[in-house]
């Protein structure tokens, strides 16, 4: 794809601006030295609206971008659901997640459950978590995006990879969280920008230049098959999304897992000014959710329907950027891909080095550490997790679509964690050794589910390891105890109460489904 002047410049003033923008909101007053909390936890000052902005920041990605397109190509419009049933669950981790976090005043996750159990299951989950960023995520997002910028303008795999992870280093390893999160602000705003910027030409091409309309419209006569919300069996992607199962299995153990338990998407909540910033943004990253599916989604149905000759479906979103985005616009369109993976990889790999000085160096290395050392050590963890994932990331070049790979080994790791918090939080009896089963089988108990039974979708598959697991923790727990734990979380009267603004607009997110789902049904 040829880029002109002006797409360039728009191009490099956009990461140019990013980190000045990085390093500039990060500056500490005269006299005052970063500590933990600023590096971390942003200083515990982020508004609603920042938390929101980077919130969806931090989970659109390469991933979505294409992975997500990749997947709607092949499937259509039933990958949607991954976004818009997110923002329900966001509304409920509002409502009776958020309030248990932040009054136990934590950095981590993995402290979190230090507190309910002991430190063999925060040390435990740290490493699980570590593994599990650096690994599939980081590595992932990184292949991603540098696929995209092969394909684009044509820079080789391990140069676009190695050029995200500078990128992102140049104001992540210096600013912490505080960085990420205000560059998320204006990241989410180019990225839903520049993403409607290849949606509107991608339908104005199926429209014949009638408009994005009049392109919608035609773009459901097309494809009809495309538009279908509810997989039945004699689809072929039905493994993929199996049904009514997604809606009342599996799913919601990985939104849980994901919004509820992760590290990099709960920390900006961590980071609020107040209980009540944080509920407003959740509630606003789950509007943001609903809208994401015109960016993500639509464009790959729009590939297919105008026949792309891709290799893989990973290049659908590429295809039409290059294809059908014209000359002045690409940049802001290109710049908008970018701003989804380097803030993406920026979120991630600050929860890495979080994790790992927190729950790994202050815990067991240096426990009498300083705030600078833990500062320190934070900046040399986000180093080592990008040089990794920098020597892994090119591997990935052999999967079809990456978005089910991410989806699929996420799921060996979420069911064991998510059981682990949902009775650690609200079943008082719960052990530390019931955590500890739960955690150690959840991997193997996945595997052994997939080798015995290959054909089983994998949603499902994880929601039969979540029971499995919920009853083990149940059983183990009775055989310790009947009594409740020492350790137990202590709910007082109106820990979950929420505002009318919060009530309105979750009300108002469950109507904007119902509405969709009954038309796409």
């Amino acid at each position: 794809m040829k880029f002109s002047p002006v797409d360039f410049v728009v191009f490099i003033g956009y990461i140019i601006f990013i980190i000045g923008l990085g390093l500039w909101v990060s500056r500490e007053k005269k006299g005052h030295q970063k500590d933990s909390a600023d590096y971390f936890l942003a200083s515990k000052a982020l508004p609603w609206w920042a938390i929101g902005a980077s919130l969806i920041a931090a989970n659109i990605s390469a991933e979505q971008f294409i992975g997500m397109s990749g997947s709607g190509y092949v499937i259509g419009l039933g990958i949607a659901t991954y976004e818009w049933t997110a923002a329900i669950a966001l509304i409920v981790i509002a409502k009776f997640f958020l309030p248990i976090f932040l009054k136990e005043g934590i950095y981590t996750m993995p402290q979190l459950l230090e507190i309910r159990f002991d430190k063999r299951v925060r040390t435990g989950l740290a490493i699980f978590w570590l593994l599990l960023y650096i690994f599939v995520n980081l590595t992932s997002v990184m292949y991603l995006g540098a696929l995209a910028m092969r394909t684009i303008i044509g820079i080789p795999l391990f140069w676009g990879i190695l050029g995200l992870a500078i990128f992102s280093a140049l104001y992540t390893i210096y600013g912490g969280l505080k960085a990420v999160a205000w560059t998320d602000v204006v990241q989410v705003i180019v990225l839903i920008g520049g993403g409607l910027v290849t949606t509107f030409f991608a339908l104005n091409a199926i429209s014949n230049g009638n408009g994005v309309l009049s392109g919608f419209s035609e773009l459901i006569q097309r494809v009809p098959e495309k538009f279908d919300m509810i997989l039945d069996k004699s689809n072929p992607h039905y493994k993929e999304l199996p049904g009514l199962g997604v809606l009342l299995g599996g799913m919601w153990m990985a939104h849980f897992f994901y919004w509820g338990c992760n590290q990099y998407i709960t920390q900006r909540a961590l980071a609020a000014k107040s209980i009540k910033e944080a509920q407003h943004g959740l509630l606003f990253g789950g509007y943001l959710k609903i809208v994401t599916p015109l960016i993500v989604v639509i464009p790959g149905i729009a590939a297919y329907a105008l026949q792309a000759n891709l290799a893989k479906p990973d290049e659908a979103y590429p295809w039409l950027l290059s294809t059908f985005v014209p000359v002045g616009l690409k940049g802001l369109a290109f710049a908008a891909l970018i701003a989804a993976i380097v803030s993406s990889l920026s979120s991630m790999v600050n929860s890495t080095a979080t994790i790992f000085s927190m729950d790994i160096y202050r815990q067991i290395i240096k426990k009498d550490a300083s705030e600078a050392q833990l500062v320190r050590t934070g900046r040399i963890a986000t180093a080592v997790a990008l040089i990794i994932s920098v020597a892994i990331a090119p591997t990935l070049s052999s999967l079809e679509q990456a978005f089910q790979f991410i989806q699929e080994f996420t799921g060996f790791i979420s069911p064991g964690i998510f059981a682990i918090f949902i009775f650690g939080l609200f079943w008082k009896k719960a052990t530390a050794n019931s955590a500890l089963w739960a955690a150690a089988l959840t991997i193997p108990l996945s595997l052994g589910i997939k080798i015995l039974v290959p054909n089983l979708p994998f949603l499902n598959r994880m929601g039969i390891v979540f029971l499995i697991l919920s009853a083990l923790v149940i059983i183990i727990t009775l055989l310790e105890s009947r009594q409740d734990d020492p350790k137990a979380i202590k709910v007082e009267k109106g820990l979950f109460y929420t505002d009318a603004i919060f009530n309105s607009g979750a009300t108002g997110i469950f109507a904007i489904l119902a509405v969709l789902y009954l038309r796409f049904w």
